[in-house]
Order: structure tokens, then C-alpha cells, then sequence
């Protein structure tokens, strides 16, 4: 398992609608994150910055997220949410949100720091 932190910026003026849309995500969104080996997918709000934290729990996390991005319904979610972020200028070759790196993660007993 693999654990993703990423950070975009709401737009002041799409803010209801990007709240609204995500207080009923489309099943199918959901079940083409789940189909990406996606899980514990949580987005948090402070101010007009949102934050994000999943799980990969797949072998090939490119693969996957090749596949989600090619999913129609993902593709027509974006289409809506998109217009409601405005990337931060050092995202690298990410799509829309800037990956952050793990700095630090309260392991398990037992477990290895690396998960």
C-alpha cells in the first residue's frame, strides 16, 4: 500500500457548486476509484485550499491511474470539477493536483516506517 497527499486551490466563486457536487459523488466515479485500487480516499477543505489523501493498494499504480483517466464518467466528473480548482503553478507533470511528499507516518507496531 502506497499513501498519496495532494493539494489543489477552490476557486472562491465555484466553491458551493465543488461542495455540492462532492456531497454525492457519482457511483461512478466511486467505482472507477475503486476499480484503480484507490481506497480511504478522504478531501479536505481549509480556506480555498483542498487537501487529499488516498491509498494505492494496487502492483501498478501507472496502469491503474491509466485506466481512470480513461473511464468516460471519470473523464465527465472532471469536466465538472475542474473549472472549480485552479492548480498551484509547481504541480510537475501532475494533472490538476500538486503531490506532496510524505515527510513523516505513525506506523503500526511492528510495521515498517515505508508501510
Amino acid at each position: 500500500m502506497k499513501r498519496f497527499a495532494q493539494t489543489i486551490k477552490l476557486r472562491p466563486e465555484y466553491r458551493e457548486e465543488y461542495l455540492e457536487l462532492h456531497s454525492a459523488v457519482w457511483p461512478g466515479v466511486e467505482a472507477a476509484l475503486r476499480k484503480a485500487q484507490i481506497r480511504n480516499y478522504s478531501i479536505y477543505l481549509h480556506g480555498d485550499v483542498l487537501f487529499a489523501y488516498f491509498e494505492y493498494h494496487g502492483e501498478d499504480f501507472e496502469a491503474d491511474i491509466a485506466e481512470l483517466e480513461a473511464d468516460p464518467v471519470t473523464q465527465e466528473w472532471w469536466k465538472r470539477t475542474d473549472p472549480c480548482q485552479e492548480p498551484f503553478p509547481d504541480r510537475g507533470d501532475s494533472r490538476q493536483w500538486t503531490e506532496l511528499p510524505e515527510v513523516w507516518h505513525l506506523s503500526e507496531p511492528g510495521e515498517t516506517a515505508a508501510g
